[in-house]
């Protein structure tokens, strides 16, 4: 199995809830896809015009490719998230996010051909980005690192993704029963996936 044939299967389960952007470049480097997901929700009383609240929440993935995820890749990863995700997806340049962003999970998925080393897995299960916004009446971004390498079919998590271990193991299984991916499903049903403008 390649890194390639897993991602096709990973971002069909992903295109269940998020628009799927492919190719898709953030700064100085292009990644083969990228998820985009947006919930709005209000509260109103008796009419939509008396609007007593409103809170959007986002979740933005960059899915990333190599031969084998070093220390040196865990690390970029690490200041992307801090410097470019949180700036350019969440703030879009300015110094807060909009008026109704409530929370934004900043998430990088590194695919690997190669197995983790000890360290660099050590280093994925330790990461944290927290960042509130005007004491968090702007919201919060959040950002983790899920890696999951072809050799040994291991997947690695920061701490508040764990839970997502489970649908990245389903993928290994579901590439190995020769179910389609995300083009052949696309192809069959006549669609096109999202390209950034």
């Amino acid at each position: 199995m390649n890194t390639a044939t897993y991602l096709d299967r990973l971002l069909l389960k992903y295109s269940n809830t998020f628009n799927i952007y492919k190719p898709y470049r953030i700064g100085a480097r292009q990644y083969p896809a990228y998820g985009y997901f947006f919930s709005h929700n209000e509260k109103y009383v008796l009419v939509q015009e008396a609007n007593m609240w409103s809170a959007d929440s986002y979740e933005h993935i960059l899915f990333w490719e190599e031969e084998e995820i070093t220390e040196e890749h865990i690390k970029e990863a690490e200041s992307i998230i801090r410097n470019e995700m949180e700036a350019i997806l969440v703030r879009k340049g300015e110094k807060y996010p909009e008026k109704n962003h409530m929370s934004s999970l900043l998430t990088i998925v590194m695919l690997g051909q190669k197995p983790l080393s000890k360290e660099g897995a050590k280093r994925i299960g330790k990461f944290r980005f927290d960042k509130g916004y005007q004491f968090n009446m702007r919201g919060y971004s959040r950002g983790r690192i899920i890696a999951a390498t072809m050799e040994d079919r291991e997947v690695v998590a920061s701490p508040d993704i764990k839970g997502s271990r489970k649908l990245f193991r389903e993928v290994f299984k579901e590439v190995d029963e020769g179910r389609d991916g995300f083009e052949a499903v696309c192809e069959k049903q006549g669609v096109t996936c999202y390209t950034q403008e």
